[in-house]
C-alpha cells in the first residue's frame, strides 16, 4: 500500500497545486508588499530581478507538472488524457492553461521587458542626475521611460493576479473531488 502511492500522480499534483498556490499567495500578496516597504528602491528593485525569474519558472513549471500528474478518479482519465477530457475542458485545462500561459509571459516576454526598461532608467538616471522616483520634473526621456515601466508592471500584475486567481479556481475544482 505505502510503494503504490509513491507510483500514483495524486500526492505529486496536490504538493505541486500547493507550492503554486502558496508561493502565488506569499510572493504577490506579503513578500513583495514587505519588500517594497522595508528596503530601499535600488535594493528592492535588485532583489525581485533575481526573484521574479525563479518564480515566474515556478509557476510555469509547476502548471505543466499539474497537467502531467493529474490524478484520474472513477473510470476519468488521468494525467494529460484527464486534462483534456471534453467533460474537464472549464474546470481543469482552462485554470491549468491560464496558470502556464500567465507564468510564462512574464517569464519570457513581460519580465524581461520590465528588466530592461529598469535598466534604461538607471542610465537615464546617471545622464539626468536625478532617480526616477524623485519628485517631478522629470526629463522627457524620463517620463517615457516611467510611464513605460507603469504599463510594463501593471500587465505583470495583472497576469500574475489572473495565475492566482486561476489557482485558486482550480483548487475549489480538485477540492471537489474530496470525499
Amino acid at each position: 500500500m505505502a510503494g503504490s502511492i509513491l507510483y500514483s500522480p495524486a500526492p505529486y499534483h496536490i504538493l505541486s497545486y500547493g507550492t503554486f498556490l502558496g508561493t502565488t499567495f506569499f510572493h504577490s500578496f506579503i513578500n513583495g508588499i514587505v519588500a517594497f516597504r522595508v528596503l530601499p528602491r535600488p535594493q528592492f528593485s535588485a532583489l525581485q530581478a533575481k526573484l521574479f525569474p525563479i518564480y515566474f519558472s515556478l509557476q510555469t513549471v509547476l502548471a505543466v507538472i499539474l497537467a502531467l500528474t493529474y490524478p484520474g478518479s472513477g473510470n476519468s482519465l488521468s494525467s494529460v488524457a484527464g486534462v483534456v477530457a471534453p467533460a474537464n475542458r472549464w474546470s481543469v485545462l482552462l485554470p491549468l492553461v491560464c496558470m502556464f500561459l500567465f507564468g510564462l509571459s512574464n517569464l519570457a516576454v513581460i519580465g524581461p521587458a520590465t528588466t530592461k526598461c529598469m535598466r534604461e532608467r538607471k542610465a537615464q538616471e546617471s545622464k539626468d542626475g536625478k532617480k526616477s522616483y524623485d519628485p517631478p520634473p522629470h526629463s522627457q526621456e524620463m517620463q517615457a521611460l516611467n510611464k513605460r515601466f507603469g504599463k510594463l508592471h501593471g500587465i505583470s500584475s495583472l497576469l500574475n493576479l489572473g495565475a492566482f486567481v486561476s489557482s485558486v479556481f482550480y483548487g475549489f475544482t480538485i477540492s471537489s473531488r474530496i470525499y
